[in-house]
């Protein structure tokens, strides 16, 4: 049995749960001293130590004038991809673009009876860095990460996008990768990854430009820059380790349940693989299923240390109470295989996305429904929200007093500001007072 049940009302299952509600983790420090230094570096040396990096850790005989993708390599990109793949990527563009267009905000303004207007400029960044990891030295590209990262961000306005990606050892870049981002328009393509990639965006060099937001999913390196740059360019989220919560009940497919949280599992040793289930009798047939489906994994190891080490099977006594726990635990993923899932959304609060019913495995929302994938893990759920347009995007408030209008408030202002001891605020308004009278 690679996952022990247990019942959640036990001694045993409240530690368990405990340690599920606490799991928030600072990002790993051991490599804040060598990313200060990339950091510095790259602010320092530009592109020089773009180049010094690459070599050192990916293409050996990299040279300042690969950083950017040229032209040929873009058109060539078309000619290496397949038909079937173009199909699907054109579908999932079209997904997900359709679901972040319900996301765009208008700005707005409220006139009051006395004329004093106030309302809310919605703008775009101008610029924003797409971050896509390299993927197994590019054998494994992550297109599915240009995507849910440059589509919300071409919807808000961005007029700038670029995106960072690591060089294989030949100095190349997977041309799936360039293909999705040129179908979304982005052009600007760098072959640098890690955290000199986050410094380059963050600080611009000559020849990547600096940017106003970076998003995208990364090794610990990576987090840890985008940790440090965090404050002078907005980042997306500190990310934790990917995780998924199911809840089941006697009518769920065991089958299906294994094969959700493998789906979890194969992403790292430390991702989350949790169930919280009603019937007992399921948890057995679970296991039974782990152990089967993993056989046929290419990252068997990886998924099997994740159940092993992380995964959970928990037992309640009723719905509202496995429902209460996931609340409570505010899952990344959060799968509701249940008789009436629709009846129980409504009592979801906390979660980053919530699948409905046994045919809603989190995978179709990793690649094609259109909700963004890039969510909230570690119990952030409870306040954070997906990635979207609204990361793309700044709100100024708006002002505007007539005379009258002014004059009616000046008293209440000067108290506000003479009681916090601002007498400058104070007279500013003073002084306008005065000018009426002369």
């Amino acid at each position: 049995m690679i996952i022990k049940p247990i019942q959640a009302n036990s001694q045993e299952g409240r530690v368990q749960l405990s340690s599920l509600y606490d799991r928030f983790q600072l990002a790993d420090n051991s490599c804040r001293q060598a990313v200060e230094d990339i950091l510095l570096s790259v602010k320092t040396r530009g592109d020089a130590a773009l180049v010094e990096y690459t070599r050192k850790f990916d293409a050996p005989d990299f040279s300042a004038n690969q950083i950017k993708v040229n032209e040929e390599e873009m058109k060539k990109a078309y000619g290496q991809v397949s038909a079937d793949f173009f199909e699907t990527l054109k579908l999932a563009i079209n997904r997900i673009r359709t679901f972040h267009q319900k996301e765009i905000e208008e700005s707005w303004t409220i006139e009051a009876d006395n004329g004093v207007v106030t309302g809310q400029l919605v703008n775009p960044v101008d610029s924003a860095g797409l971050y896509v990891p390299g993927g197994q030295g590019g054998k494994t590209p992550l297109v599915s990460s240009v995507l849910m990262n440059g589509i919300p961000a071409g919807i808000a306005g961005v007029e700038k996008r670029v995106m960072a990606t690591p060089a294989d050892e030949n100095g190349e870049v997977n041309p799936a990768l360039l293909v999705a981002a040129q179908e979304i328009g982005i052009t600007d393509i760098y072959k640098i990854g890690s955290a000199w990639a986050i410094a380059a965006m963050a600080f611009g060099t000559e020849t990547v430009p600096r940017v106003d937001v970076i998003v995208g999913p990364g090794n610990q390196f990576v987090t840890e820059a985008k940790k440090q740059v965090s404050g002078m360019v907005r980042i997306d989220m500190i990310a934790g380790p990917s995780e998924v919560l199911v809840v089941a009940d006697e009518t769920a497919d065991p089958s299906f349940i294994a094969a959700d949280m493998l789906a979890q599992a194969e992403h790292d040793p430390q991702a989350l693989a949790m169930v919280v289930t009603t019937s007992s009798e399921i948890t057995g047939r679970i296991n039974e299923e782990l152990e089967t489906q993993l056989a046929e994994l290419s990252r068997k190891e990886i998924a099997r240390a994740s159940l092993e080490n992380r995964g959970v099977i928990l037992i309640a006594e009723n719905l509202e109470d496995a429902i209460s726990i996931a609340n409570k635990i505010a899952a990344e993923h959060l799968e509701l295989m249940i008789a009436e899932p629709w009846e129980m959304l409504s009592q979801i609060r906390h979660a980053g996305a919530i699948f409905l019913g046994k045919y809603s495995p989190e995978a179709v929302g990793d690649y094609l429904a259109g909700p963004n994938h890039v969510l909230p893990t570690m119990g952030t759920a409870r306040f954070s929200s997906a990635l979207g347009v609204e990361t793309f995007v700044k709100k100024s408030s708006v002002i505007s007093y007539p005379q009258d209008a002014f004059e009616a408030d000046a008293s209440h202002i000067k108290n506000l500001a003479n009681l916090e001891g601002l007498t400058g605020h104070a007279q500013s308004v003073a002084v306008r007072m005065k000018a009426k009278k002369k």
